[in-house]
């Protein structure tokens, strides 16, 4: 596997990286050195004790036989393997989840694709078919449809999600299961404590078409915000930088069309289809 260009935080590749440093560093051996000896590039330990490369089942038991560990870096592997899904998450995203299921209010834009919280399952199952290895995808299916139960608890989330008409029209999987996404799309426009709105297409260039970004709002009062494009996310936590957000989102909010006129749109989309 190549290496990334930022650490990867899933835990699990962490403590292996650490048993990883503290064994090598026992042994009197460099990087390099471990490297040599086991008969892998130089670079290879260096890349997984910085967990910029994920290591291998093989090298696992290459550690094991070379410092008799007596199967302790396999089983960390198998941990490995177990959420290695994780690991192609964009990064911050594991810390926004954790956010994300605690938050009060949500307020979204997203300029190219339902926001996940709001996908069907036929939707979310054709997006994630096109970036995840096989044996991975109904497991990230059932996440993020688990993701959206929070809606469903005693006091759901005031939610605030705002659209590119681009994201109505544009043809996920096909135009049943984009039909299906748009209805799903109204129903959750209806339930008192949701807001969508679309932006028209007529508005041109506004300042939203920059990237995704959520905000997230808490009880006591401190908000985190989220960016991501290109597959590299960034949880955010400083306040300054939290209020640039808010204020981009209510620029981008403003030229969103009112409720009724947006759910109007959907409906229209969904009959063209």
């Amino acid at each position: 596997m190549p290496a990334r260009p930022e650490p990867c935080d899933v835990p699990a590749i962490t403590t292996f990286a650490n048993e990883l440093e503290a064994w090598r560093n026992e042994a009197g051996l460099t990087k390099v050195g471990l490297s040599k000896a086991l008969g892998y590039s130089d670079s290879y330990v260096g890349q997984v004790e910085l967990c910029k490369n994920v290591p291998s089942e093989k090298f696992a038991q290459d550690l094991d036989t070379y410092f008799k560990t007596n199967g302790l870096f396999q089983r960390l592997w198998k941990q490995i393997d177990e959420t290695r899904h994780l690991s192609t998450l964009p990064p911050g995203f594991p810390q926004y989840l954790d956010c994300e299921s605690r938050a009060d209010t949500i307020r979204n834009f997203n300029p190219t694709l339902v926001n996940g919280l709001l996908q069907a399952e036929g939707y979310a199952r054709t997006i994630l078919e096109s970036n995840q290895v096989p044996d991975s995808v109904e497991r990230r299916v059932h996440e993020r449809m688990k993701r959206q139960e929070i809606f469903a608890r005693e006091n759901p989330p005031r939610t605030w999600f705002t659209m590119d008409e681009a994201v109505l029209r544009r043809i996920i999987g096909s135009r049943e299961i984009m039909r299906e996404q748009l209805a799903h799309l109204l129903e959750f426009s209806e339930r008192p404590t949701n807001m969508v709105q679309i932006v028209p297409l007529s508005v041109g260039f506004h300042d939203g078409l920059g990237g995704t970004f959520t905000i997230l709002g808490f009880k006591d009062g401190a908000s985190v915000a989220y960016t991501e494009s290109a597959g590299e996310g960034m949880l955010i936590n400083r306040p300054s930088r939290v209020a640039s957000h808010l204020v981009r989102y209510d620029l981008v909010r403003g030229h969103g069309l009112p409720v009724e006129e947006s759910r109007a749109l959907i409906r229209n989309v969904m009959e063209e289809l």
